[in-house]
């Protein structure tokens, strides 16, 4: 069964409308931080997800990936912790990307996709591949991109949603955008809660000590000092409590509090040719561990980090662009198991991109880091672009980028070793676009080698400690197929992925813990007046949770369906409902954890 789904899926991929036409659509200038985003990645994937994606999606950064990009995610239930897989690699080598300043935890890192809510952003997008020479460790795989873009123009617009679905699951957001030729804001507040207390489909079993909620405060703020200097302020706070369920084999009573913020000032300066961008940013993350949520006791552990940056551009031509950054980051740990540790580090980078024809551009670049926790490799990337035709163009790239090693391993009491190295790799792709109208394909393939792999394994006494003990390669294909087309008032839209991976260490021919050979989502929506709905379905492949692939979790098919209508009300009053695990699988994505069945959720938005 799950055969004959991939293969329905594999076909849909190759059913590009060829009668598409292109329809006039008027693009918006913005101004955002992640200027490197927009400049220097025209040689590689970038998926930029709109906000009626975001919109039909549920309130975690996890519910909006997990169904319209290649990411796969480990995720031991809603609201609890979620990790990524990008292109085979693990979730600390997948960077998240804050309007430019890369967020992954300094204590484990990586990020978990369920402390972010996606609603507080108006850009997300997903970047397939290497970026460690612009967004440092962890942009192995590929890269989040967060962003709050700033609109300098006469505007004041509010938006509130709420919503409330099984499980006694409950949202709010509030947004405001406003602004003027000389200022300009973009914020928004979000809760969320849910009991979370669902039956486990197949077994006479709930879902206990499940319960979460969390807060989010998100601000960006513009102002035009003079028409050559713009100072610029983003901020977010996260604030959230989870009780983590126990599983299939056994109970649990653990608790989880963290909290995150982060803020970052720019001041931009405007010289015709030359830009100058200083940045200034402030990160602190917190965590409280509880066994027992009942008493008192708990482990915990904070880091705060500091980030000067100076970004100078200069336009030699129109077709000619150069990029030097440099940054200093101080970082400052501590925890129940961590003995107070600072790490300070020093990078600088150069990028070129260069558009010799409309027909070929090209990208390259170089980043070194300096410090005194690990040392950093020469890094570089390279690609190119070529236009081969009207319909068909095609990428090519390549980079060597790394993960440096965490708090937790080189600082643990007991086990953490300081004379890690940073994990290293290699890179290169392939990537081939077509072009019809508004139907877009996307056909990519990929080639990674990754050394000096960091593993926790045991030692002296039976310690486990973390050493450099491992070499992999990841490889495979990625599809990615778009297309919308109007039909009078009708408008209908397709969007699908698809992802073939390989991932083995060296000299075992096993995949990788929970890495799917075949991974496909896709979504059909249609629109007709004030009318819209939506069909999606997801498929992921077979994973193994054992390094001898003994043991594995059944490939599952879970589909979801909405539908909403919008009210001649102020700015639009629209009323949704949502049926989420349509035909009611069973299914896991985590050993012994299953995933809720049949579920709803009903929404009411309201713009003025």
């Amino acid at each position: 069964m799950a055969n004959k789904n991939l293969f329905v899926f594999v076909f849909l991929f190759m059913c590009v409308v060829a009668s598409a036409q292109q329809d006039t659509i008027t693009l918006t200038e913005v101004i955002v931080s992640d200027t490197q985003l927009r400049d220097f990645s025209k040689t590689q994937s970038v998926q930029k997800l709109s906000d009626s994606i975001i919109g039909r999606s549920g309130a975690s950064l996890t519910s909006l990936l997990v169904n319209n990009s290649l990411v796969y995610f480990k995720e031991n239930g809603p609201g609890m912790v979620s990790s990524p897989s990008f292109r085979g690699t693990s979730a600390q080598q997948t960077a998240v990307v804050w309007n430019g300043i890369n967020i992954n935890s300094q204590l484990n890192g990586q990020t978990d996709f369920n402390t972010l809510n996606a609603r507080d952003f108006n850009e997300v997008s997903v970047r397939a591949g290497g970026g460690s020479v612009i967004y440092g460790s962890s942009a192995i795989g590929g890269s989040i991109h967060l962003d709050n873009s700033l609109v300098f123009t006469n505007r004041f617009v509010n938006e509130v949603r709420t919503d409330y679905g099984s499980f006694a699951t409950m949202g709010a957001n509030y947004k405001v955008m406003a602004g003027s030729e000389r200022f300009s804001v973009n914020a928004s507040v979000s809760h969320n809660k849910s009991d979370n207390d669902y039956k486990y489909p197949g077994y006479d079993v709930y879902n206990t000590n499940g319960q979460y909620h969390n807060t989010s405060l998100n601000a960006a703020l513009g102002y035009k000092l003079t028409d050559k200097h713009i100072l610029r302020f983003y901020s977010y706070l996260f604030d959230g409590q989870r009780h983590f369920s126990g599983t299939l084999a056994a109970p649990s009573s653990s608790m989880y509090d963290d909290t995150n913020t982060r803020n970052l000032v720019e001041w931009t300066a405007l010289y015709g040719k030359f830009t100058g961008r200083l940045k200034a940013a402030y990160l602190e993350e917190h965590y409280k561990y509880y066994e027992n949520y009942t008493n008192e006791n708990y482990t915990t552990g904070r880091v705060k980090s500091m980030i000067a940056r100076y970004d100078a551009t200069y336009d030699f031509t129109p077709n000619l662009k150069l990029n030097a950054i440099a940054d200093l980051t101080h970082n400052d740990g501590e925890g129940s198991d961590i003995k107070r540790n600072i790490r300070n580090t020093a990078s600088g980078a150069l990028l070129l991109k260069h558009s010799i024809t409309e027909v070929l551009q090209y990208e390259a670049g170089l980043r070194k880091e300096s410090g005194n926790a690990y040392s950093s490799p020469l890094l570089f990337s390279a690609g190119a672009r070529v236009k081969v035709s009207d319909f068909y163009a095609v990428k090519v790239n390549g980079s060597r980028n790394f993960r440096a090693p965490t708090f937790n391993d080189l600082y643990w009491e007991g086990s953490g070793n300081p004379n890690l190295k940073p994990e290293s790799s290699y890179q290169a792709e392939v990537g081939n676009v077509f072009t019809k109208g508004t139907a877009m394909l996307s056909l990519t393939g990929y080639y990674i080698r990754l050394t000096d792999m960091l593993r926790w394994v045991p030692g002296v006494g039976g310690i486990w400690r973390p050493e450099n003990v491992d070499k992999a390669k990841s490889y495979g294909g990625e599809a990615v197929f778009s297309w919308d087309k109007k039909f009078g008032q009708h408008t209908f839209s397709l969007n699908a992925n698809y992802a073939y991976t390989i991932s083995q260490k060296d000299g075992n021919k096993n995949q990788m813990m929970y890495v799917p050979k075949n991974r496909a989502t896709a979504t059909l929506a249609y629109a007709v007046k004030r009318f819209s709905a939506y069909y999606r379905h997801l498929f992921t492949g077979e994973v193994f949770y054992t390094t001898d692939t003994s043991s594995g979790i059944d490939a599952y098919n879970v589909s979801g369906a909405g539908a909403e209508y919008t009210f001649n009300v102020a700015g639009g009053l629209s009323l949704g409902f949502q049926v989420n695990n349509l035909y009611n699988a069973e299914y896991m994505n985590v050993a012994v954890r299953p995933m809720p069945g049949r579920n709803y959720n009903a929404y009411l938005n309201f713009k003025f």
